[in-house]
């Protein structure tokens, strides 16, 4: 008698039909697939996403909530310092590696919210909210309630992406 590893004999013993074996080895290639994001609807909200501009922003774990951090600068003739700042005394300081959305609880994998996005082109601070859906993220910007408020489209890129040196 051969000796099998595992449990894979005793498992398809106790199946005895073929929709019980198709379903169990349906459980066993999820189980080996790991439990890492293996796709995009996996991954949600975390990652590098690029803006319409062309800035490409991450998406990661800061302390206890989300933030967002400018890791490539947009392609073009434009400041690379935040010239727009409110504040006189941060107007030197460089977009590249920029934190521009902070303190987002997220909800669930795809979804996070109460969180504040700063927008270096303007120098306006917005409560802010996201949802990704695959490939894609809408961020939404808005003052009080999300009702009066803007949403912007951001995709998902690798982490090939070019990047840029703060400082």
């Amino acid at each position: 008698m051969t000796k099998v590893i595992g449990i894979a004999r005793p498992v398809v013993a106790r199946v005895g039909t073929r929709l019980g074996l198709m379903i169990w080895l349906s459980l066993a290639s999820t189980a080996v697939r790991g439990s890492g994001p293996a796709n995009a609807a996996e991954a949600g909200v975390r990652g590098y996403w690029q803006e319409p501009s062309g800035a490409v922003i991450q998406i990661a774990q800061c302390a206890e909530a989300l933030c967002l951090k400018i890791v490539a600068l947009a392609p073009g003739d434009h400041p690379h310092t935040d010239v727009h700042n409110p504040d006189e005394k941060l107007r030197g300081r460089p977009l590249c590696g920029l934190r521009v959305g902070q303190d987002f609880t997220q909800t669930d994998s795809q979804h996070a919210d109460g969180g504040h996005v700063y927008d270096p082109r303007s120098g306006r601070t917005y409560s802010g909210s996201m949802t990704a859906q695959g490939n894609t993220l809408k961020l939404r910007g808005y003052l009080g309630i999300e009702l009066l408020g803007r949403t912007q489209t951001w995709t998902r890129v690798g982490q090939g992406h070019a990047t840029c040196a703060p400082g």
